[in-house]
């Protein structure tokens, strides 16, 4: 399908969105897969996520706009006060065998008028980095924009230094888009940001390929799988 049309003057201009609808914002219902629950960021979730980010030798706040905390009430100030934010939306992800919350996201540069929205602030835990988890807290958050709240365009974007941020985006499915240099300024220092997404015309090829890779037999006995993320997504690739 053409992205674009012809106006009376012979312009072409963008398609028409007839019965378009400002889309309605984040509403903190829980999100619930089979290895990781996602519920609205609370003070309650501050003293699981300190232990669990303790376990980190601090590498994890290098590409974060805040971090790391002076002590245990510093952060749990950080957590209730980011816990009353609407945009960032924060979301706590908490294991389903522990019930201990290990990290945190957030959906944030929210636009219900043009549909956009973007995923940021992402945290994990050591215990929650490369499991099926951290995997399945995305899918739910994905799923949650395009499935529930009917979102066009989702987003990421990160410190073009950032090699994991980017390896993540490109695993998971999202589109690069290029590089805008001089964005922003944090921690006294310049960013250059990474910008990649993925559209609701990208949502059915990449929804299919997390539904695949998170089928229980795409893991044997120890639980490592065997057909790669990354290997389904790469063909989700926007034409």
């Amino acid at each position: 399908m053409s992205d674009h049309t012809t106006n009376d003057f012979g312009q072409p201009v963008g398609n028409p969105s007839a019965g378009w609808t400002a889309r309605p914002r984040p509403d903190g219902r829980p999100l619930a897969g089979r290895t990781a629950q996602l519920e609205k960021l609370s003070g309650g979730h501050a003293d699981d996520l300190y232990a669990a980010m303790a376990e980190d030798d601090g590498r994890m706040w290098t590409y974060m706009a805040y971090g790391p905390f002076a002590d245990q009430a510093a952060f749990r100030d950080w957590v209730e006060t980011s816990a009353k934010s609407t945009d960032p939306f924060y979301y706590a992800i908490i294991s389903q065998q522990s019930g201990k919350a290990l990290g945190w996201a957030s959906l944030m540069r929210i636009t219900p008028e043009h549909g956009v929205i973007e995923v940021g602030s992402i945290a994990y835990a050591p215990a929650l980095r490369k499991t099926v988890m951290a995997t399945e807290a995305m899918t739910l958050m994905m799923a949650h924009a395009f499935d529930d709240l009917g979102y066009r365009r989702y987003e990421w974007k990160c410190d073009s230094l950032n090699a994991p941020s980017r390896a993540a985006a490109h695993r998971l499915g999202f589109i690069f888009e290029g590089i805008f240099p001089q964005h922003i300024i944090y921690k006294g220092r310049n960013r250059d940001t990474a910008w990649f997404s993925i559209t609701d015309r990208d949502w059915p090829a990449v929804k299919a390929a997390h539904q695949a890779w998170l089928q229980p037999e795409n893991f044997d006995a120890d639980g490592e799988q065997i057909k790669p993320l990354s290997a389904l997504t790469q063909s989700c690739a926007r034409r």
